[in-house]
């Protein structure tokens, strides 16, 4: 399977551009916040909540982060006018931390205020190993004014055990997940099953020091062993929450539904959603199997209208 996953992701920039929006459907909302809103609200209806992504990152003109807090603003809006189960998810790097740092901080304390007003939540998501510590210096300082914000850490980067000691300190909402982008050896594990033991000693942790934890992954053996310590711990469903990505292990998201666990599903949409699509692919071929699986597979894609131009 690894070699068909990496064949599909070579093949991908011969694809016609109307096949590869037919494959990103599998895993992005659309290019609108309307077709996003349309999506959590299926979502809602099989029994999930929803994180909505404004897709875009590594700006290098402050304009461009305007947009995109505006886009963000727009989102929280309307997520309550809507009244749909949904919070957000922002990558600094569209908000010019790579850019600006202080201006980051600026554009992403706006984000915050709009969540708080509506009483909503903001997760930071993390990215490169470039940004890894000052992304959790700006979750720290931001988390210190308001507690309705969250930190994301990668299971394959070494350091992560220490960062997870810092998120227990703060008793922080944390999102665990393997890390997509490609590392090298010195700073990340590389081994599948050193990774997947590194994620199980990370959930371990923040569950067992009273942290509530983000449990996202498609792996079937993850979940098991996340269940495993949830039952051991005797966790309320309220302590804990499974994370999906759109359009990916629909069966595995169903059961986990099914057996009453809270599960978050990531919501991804807008005009960048080519790039997205291409750079998710490259930096996780793995994904590639499920999407592949999705186009014949038609309901593993929440129902709703479709995006433009289909």
């Amino acid at each position: 399977m690894n070699f068909f996953n990496r064949a599909v992701v070579a093949a991908m920039p011969l694809v016609p551009r109307p096949l590869v929006r037919r494959i990103a459907h599998r895993y992005v909302a659309g290019e609108t916040l309307e077709q996003a809103l349309d999506s959590v609200e299926a979502l809602n209806a099989e029994g999930c909540m929803a994180t909505l992504d404004v897709l875009g990152e590594d700006v290098a003109r402050r304009d461009e982060t305007e947009r995109t807090v505006a886009g963000y603003l727009r989102a929280l809006d309307c997520i309550a006018a809507r009244r749909v189960d949904s919070n957000i998810s922002v990558k600094l790097t569209a908000l010019g931390l790579k850019m600006d740092p202080q201006h980051c901080r600026r554009e992403f304390g706006r984000i915050v205020e709009g969540a708080r007003w509506h009483g909503n939540f903001v997760r930071i998501d993390m990215e490169d190993s470039s940004v890894t510590e000052v992304t959790i210096r700006i979750f720290e300082e931001a988390r210190e004014k308001c507690e309705g914000v969250g930190l994301v850490l990668q299971a394959y980067l070494r350091r992560s055990l220490d960062d997870a000691a810092r998120a227990v300190a703060l008793r922080a909402n944390v999102r665990v997940c393997k890390g997509i982008y490609v590392e090298p050896a010195g700073i990340a594990f590389q081994d599948r099953e050193e990774i997947r033991d590194s994620y199980s000693s990370l959930v371990d942790l923040l569950l067992g020091q009273g942290c509530y934890v983000g449990i996202a992954t498609h792996d079937p053996v993850l979940v098991r062993r996340a269940l495993a310590t949830v039952a051991r711990l005797r966790l309320p469903r309220e302590a804990y929450e499974f994370q999906m990505l759109l359009g990916v292990a629909g069966e595995l998201r169903r059961r986990l539904v099914s057996a009453g666990h809270r599960l978050r599903v990531y919501v991804p949409y807008g005009e960048a959603w080519e790039a997205y699509s291409m750079r998710r692919l490259k930096e996780n071929p793995a994904i590639a199997g499920h999407v592949v699986k999705g186009l014949f597979h038609r309901e593993l894609r929440p129902r709703g209208r479709r995006p433009e131009g289909e």
